[in-house]
């Protein structure tokens, strides 16, 4: 199901448990969500040690009241599990459900997830009252979804998972003899021979070994996604229905969240850009770039923004107001990516605790006439305009390649420029050569079907897995296009370096080149490279190649040794082509660069009228949404009469969009 209500879900984390003992704040609470034109209301996240005081003793009234009053109002209740922050009489009858540090010191109680993934004494306790949650409230008429947990992220290093981390170990490399292999132990003496000398990575311990760090990483991987799934076990049992989904975060690297994908009904997550005051450009592409790697991990099916703030948050070093239009714009963009939901945190700010001063729609003053109440309440009188876009996918012929697997692999290696890899800014360039023309893409795995885009940029693709090579290798031959850049191939899912030349694990062949060595710039030094009858800045990394049967289509200027060779190839491979670009670029060429095979490709871009620098567009469904990010005013010229559904109006010929301004264009 693409969808699962018919209009853009609007509300947030509503934390009424914290005013339990002013209870007629909940009523007041009704009342301005309805001027906010707020219809749903996440409930629950962090209300354990009040559902349950005391173990085994239950206290479910308030949330009967708060279900109750949300139903009467024709509010969609999104419930949470609780298991993100426990009661503390859990963590002082059972301290084996708090987390142990790399240094082997135990945690004490407080903050949250702060707890252990493997203890079954939490995954019991999390398992029962969830099942009592769903129990009481599966056929309560506010009941739309499940919220699990909150923001799944941390490790832990205790016994039972070192434990645990041992026999996932076995089960994935069988013997110990293919584990000292893969980890290639005889480098430092670390040949293991027994499973029991191996432990997790830690700072006064083993952390020098790039494949033990992946292992970690995918074995914390697959704890996070092990404790979902017995969190969820209860809800499927009980209420089969009723879609279950788990907020995650931007592009955390701590756990890799496309293993999540085939068990949530919805993808959702927290957005929090950096956006300021004046030019949000930069944040606006990484921002779209985020939404549309989410949005990627279901095939494109709509994504849920569960968080967000209507103002300020409180985690900066100096956190500012934000100009009026912001936020909304910030809210529009969410909708244009793929977003069935515009969601804050929170409803009303709290009266003390660490995060009494982050934004919320209802201010310590406690009523609507502020100037973010107003604001929200403005987006939601447009969210009402907007059920045509519900359950809309979006159709993309590109693709950026960004594997959170291999960007463990480029964090962990050591060797060349090791302060300047920046794996998700060089993404976020290639991605935005095609967003700044307003040219729908995807950001996907590389565990993705391939073969539906007609173009794919895989930058910095350092680690080639079992398999992967091979499905590059087939998508090429098959006619697509593939961009490859320097130091691509080079080792393989245990971070061993492949034999017989670079780009590895058969993709020598596809690119035609041989990547002999590479060269690191020092911070400000660049090579020039020549393409195309301009001239561009190689910064950073610089491989020094060997054309196999590629074309030559640019080559260094300016190097010691290596000018004259190669910097830009291009292959043809069966029935497509594989290009190499062997040098890290700036903006100017990644646009150049992509904007030639755009034109070649005749890939078209959403609008059908020219974009100035800072507006960008998105077309979902029926609509096509133009968004002005540059911190000025600029002008679109359209090509032929719309409806604007947000002003509900006709425009047509020059239209001037303000600061933070949009159109909405039927």
């Amino acid at each position: 199901m693409d969808k699962y209500y018919d209009r853009i879900i609007h509300g947030g984390d509503y934390n009424p448990d914290q005013w339990v003992d002013t209870k007629e704040i909940w009523d007041e609470d009704m009342r301005l969500m309805d001027l906010a034109k707020v219809n749903s209301a996440t409930v629950g996240i962090f209300a354990w040690s009040l559902l349950e005081p005391e173990e085994g003793v239950y206290n479910f009234g308030w949330l009967d009241e708060i279900m109750d009053k949300l139903a009467s109002h024709g509010k969609k209740a999104i419930l949470a599990t609780p298991s993100g922050a426990r009661p503390p009489w859990m963590a002082q009858k059972y301290p084996e459900v708090l987390r142990v540090e790399e240094s082997g010191v135990r945690n004490e109680y407080g903050v949250r997830h702060n707890h252990c993934l493997t203890s079954p004494v939490y995954r019991e306790k999390t398992a029962a009252i969830n099942r009592m949650l769903a129990q009481r409230y599966k056929d309560h008429p506010a009941l739309f979804m499940w919220h699990i947990s909150n923001e799944y992220s941390g490790e832990c290093h205790c016994e039972l998972c070192q434990k645990a981390f041992r026999e996932w170990l076995q089960k994935e490399y069988g013997t110990l003899d293919r584990l000292n292999f893969k980890w290639w132990n005889g480098f430092w003496s670390h040949r293991f021979t027994s499973w029991d000398q191996i432990s997790s990575p830690k700072y006064r311990g083993e952390n020098h070994v790039p494949a033990l760090r992946l292992a970690w990483r995918r074995f914390t991987t697959q704890q996070h996604l092990s404790f979902y799934l017995n969190e969820i076990a209860p809800l499927r049992e009980i209420t089969p229905d009723v879609p279950v989904t788990t907020n995650m975060m931007r592009l955390y690297k701590g756990i890799d969240y496309h293993s999540f994908a085939p068990y949530v009904d919805v993808i959702s997550w927290d957005n929090y850009p950096d956006w300021t005051n004046g030019d949000n450009t930069e944040s606006a592409n990484e921002t779209a770039f985020v939404h549309d790697y989410f949005r990627s991990m279901k095939d494109g099916k709509p994504f849920y923004m569960m968080e967000s703030t209507p103002s300020i948050v409180n985690w900066k070093g100096v956190n500012r107001q934000l100009k009026s239009g912001v936020q909304e714009l910030s809210a529009i963009q969410a909708v244009a990516h793929g977003a069935d939901s515009v969601q804050y945190f929170q409803w009303r700010k709290s009266r003390g605790g660490h995060e009494k001063f982050h934004g919320a729609v209802v201010d310590h003053v406690g009523h609507e006439n502020t100037r973010v109440f107003r604001d929200v309440a403005r987006l939601g009188a447009v969210l009402e305009k907007l059920d045509a876009v519900v359950g809309a996918r979006t159709t993309a012929k590109a693709a950026i390649l960004y594997d959170r697997e291999n960007s463990w692999a480029v964090d962990f290696f050591c060797g060349y420029h090791r302060d300047r890899r920046d794996y998700d800014k060089v993404c976020e360039r290639w991605y935005r050569a095609f967003w700044s023309r307003g040219i729908p893409v995807d950001v996907i795995s590389a565990d993705q079907d391939f073969d539906r885009y007609d173009l794919i940029a895989a930058p910095f693709l350092y680690m080639v897995r079992a398999g992967t090579a091979e499905r590059i290798e087939r998508y090429v031959r098959g006619g697509g296009r593939w961009i490859g850049t320097y130091l691509t191939g080079i080792a393989d899912e245990d971070d061993l370096c492949y034999l017989g030349g670079f780009p590895g694990g058969g993709l020598r062949k596809v690119f035609g080149v041989w990547a002999e060595e590479t060269d690191s710039l020092d911070e400000g030094e660049y090579n020039l490279v020549s393409f195309g009858g301009r001239t561009y800045r190689a910064e950073y990394t610089c491989d020094v190649i060997h054309a196999e049967g590629a074309t030559a289509l640019g080559e260094y200027r300016t190097a010691s040794y290596y000018a004259g060779t190669p910097a830009v190839t291009k292959n043809a491979y069966g029935n497509g082509e594989a290009y190499y670009v062997a040098f890290r670029p700036q903006q100017d060429f990644i646009d150049d660069f992509c904007g030639g095979l755009i034109d070649e490709m005749q890939i078209q871009p959403d609008a059908a009228f020219p974009l100035p620098e800072g507006v960008s567009t998105r077309k979902r469904g029926e609509l096509l949404f133009v968004m002005n990010f540059g911190g000025e005013e600029k002008t679109v010229v359209l090509d032929r009469e719309y409806r604007d559904v947000a002003a509900d109006r006709t425009v047509s010929g020059e239209i001037t969009l303000p600061e933070n301004g949009y159109l909405i264009l039927r």
